[in-house]
């Protein structure tokens, strides 16, 4: 057995090892989609196959659609050659569920996979087709990132911003030349939908966009400017997403060499990224997008898509990042690589760690938490701390999960904090384990675990601005606390780190006498966290 449209002809040998079939004529939705297309997508990475694609798929198998998505890839463009084309556009999809059993189902809903260098001009001939109502993206929130945080543009943009008639090499210039092709064609409506994991994606994909068309003014006119700003002809969604999709395990090779699947092995190309044909992902997943379709949509509520307006979107996005999801997830990153983990299902065995993520999440964030009335809070919570979390068939690790921490405490932890403020309580003294991450999270940047040995720390675009602070401590530290306060009040009072000056709620001393008690020796941090949670 092999992942080709030749191998699917026999059915039967698939369906006898138990994989999900496409339930539709695949030549027949890729016809449809090359002459009438109404979805592309920018971003082939996992998430877009394992849980995107997925839910076109289920529409064509009931007969609710008859175009498939036409896949883009800008970052880098040889995931198409090595997990896409070689595979005639097909992908597999399995979800490993918590008790041990999976599923596999080929997905068959990606029509076209297309590379800026190669396949330009069919871009274009898409992005202008009147029939197009869905651009979306997942391009990760580096993505949308134009200039640096002085507003000067990054030096891989700035040749696009300066010589409009260059073809762009970023995503977002690459999306934005094509949106005043469409400009050019009729400035037909469509929706743009960012669907990458990030607060208010919608506004910052607009951001990046007409970053590039101010800078562009002079050769496409103030017109196009109007067409991207006419929320009748243009919709800039918000949406929040989430599953946890991981790198491709090589531990389902075994499963797939018993079934006689040949070719699922998994590859790097150049820029490091590492692809396979197939994708593995947690059974659990949500996904809500604001409902503004310019262009129309199809009925991905059918596949339990939410829809609802952007102030309930706000709602649900802050009510995972904010509590139910991620501060957790982050907790379990830092103390996991401090305490020697390489899983989270293996944290979620340990009961300090589970403890910990129990006290932030019902105990701190729960009293402040944003209710989007669609979704459950408490039903959220629970599903990470009971189902998702402690998953052992989600080859998820703390150290994936520990990059770019720095650039994620001041929305996972500031905003709880900021609620409590705007209700009146600026004294944050009162919590314990919001200041407890925070001082594991500066016990963590001395790259020393809790035993005493070494280890990498994850990438972090603000290591080099952090790692100061804590490069005088080390276990055993002989030191007292006025010299730790004269170490880490530069740090601590930061609030693009923390989302709020430490110092001004009474925090700040908090942290540092926590991070104090985490030096005393190997042990200590998890003796502090014990200690804390007997409290």
């Amino acid at each position: 057995m092999k992942l080709t449209l030749k191998d699917l002809e026999n059915r039967d040998q698939w369906t006898a090892k138990g994989y999900k079939l496409p339930e539709f004529d695949i030549e027949t939705v890729r016809e449809n989609s090359r002459k009438t297309p109404r979805w592309i997508h920018f971003g082939a990475g996992n998430i877009f196959r394992a849980f995107v694609a997925v839910l076109q798929q289920q529409l064509l198998n009931e007969g609710k659609a008859d175009t498939g998505i036409i896949v883009c890839e800008t970052f880098d463009e040889e995931i198409i050659e090595k997990a896409y084309e070689a595979f005639d556009n097909l992908a597999l999809a399995v979800t490993l569920k918590g008790n041990g059993d999976i599923t596999k189902e080929v997905v068959a809903s990606l029509t076209e996979s297309l590379i800026p260098s190669r396949d330009y001009e069919r871009m274009e001939e898409v992005l202008t087709a009147p029939s197009l109502q869905i651009l979306s993206l997942t391009i990760t929130e580096k993505g949308y990132a134009v200039k640096d945080d002085q507003g000067k543009p990054f030096p891989w943009i700035q040749p696009d911003l300066d010589d409009f008639n260059r073809q762009p090499t970023s995503t977002i210039g690459i999306i934005t030349r094509l949106l005043y092709a469409r400009y050019q064609k009729g400035a037909a409506p469509l929706a743009l939908v960012s669907m990458d994991n990030c607060s208010h994606n919608g506004t910052l994909l607009k951001e990046a966009v007409m970053a590039y068309a101010d800078a562009w003014k002079e050769s496409t006119g103030q017109g196009f400017l109007d067409y991207l700003n006419d929320e009748s002809k243009l919709s800039f969604n918000w949406s929040m997403i989430d599953k946890i999709t991981p790198r491709p395990s090589s531990v389902l090779n075994a499963v797939f060499e018993e079934d006689g699947l040949e070719g699922m092995e998994l590859v790097k190309t150049g820029k490091n990224t590492f692809v396979s044909p197939f994708v593995n992902a947690e059974e659990s997943q949500y996904l809500a997008i604001e409902d503004i379709f310019p262009n129309g949509r199809g009925p991905l509520e059918d596949t339990g898509v939410l829809f609802s307006d952007k102030e309930t979107i706000d709602k649900i996005e802050k009510m995972k990042v904010c509590t139910c999801l991620n501060p957790l997830h982050t907790v379990l990153a830092v103390f996991g690589c401090l305490m020697g983990y390489d899983s989270i299902s293996a944290e979620m065995k340990d009961p300090l760690l589970k403890g910990f993520i129990e006290k932030l999440g019902y105990g701190e964030g729960m009293p402040v938490v944003v209710d989007p009335g669609i979704m459950n809070a408490k039903d959220f919570i629970r599903d990470s701390i009971e189902v998702r979390f402690p998953n052992p068939h989600v080859p998820d690790t703390p150290q994936r999960i520990a990059t770019d921490t720095s650039k994620k405490i001041p929305v996972r932890f500031g905003e709880t904090m900021k609620a409590y403020i705007v209700r009146g309580k600026s004294d944050l003294s009162f919590l314990t384990f919001i200041p407890l991450f925070m001082a594991g999270w500066l016990r963590y940047l001395m790259a020393i675990d809790d035993q005493g040995e070494s280890f990498d720390l994850s990438p972090d675009p603000n290591l080099d601005k952090v790692q100061p602070f804590v490069a005088s401590f080390s276990l055993g530290y002989s030191g007292n606390l006025p010299q730790v306060h004269n170490a880490l009040e530069g740090l601590l009072s930061n609030a693009e780190i923390f989302g709020v000056d430490l110092y001004k709620h009474n925090l700040g001393s908090k942290v540092e006498s926590l991070f104090f008690e985490m030096l005393a020796g190997p042990g200590a941090v998890a003796g502090t966290v014990q200690k804390y949670l007997e409290q």
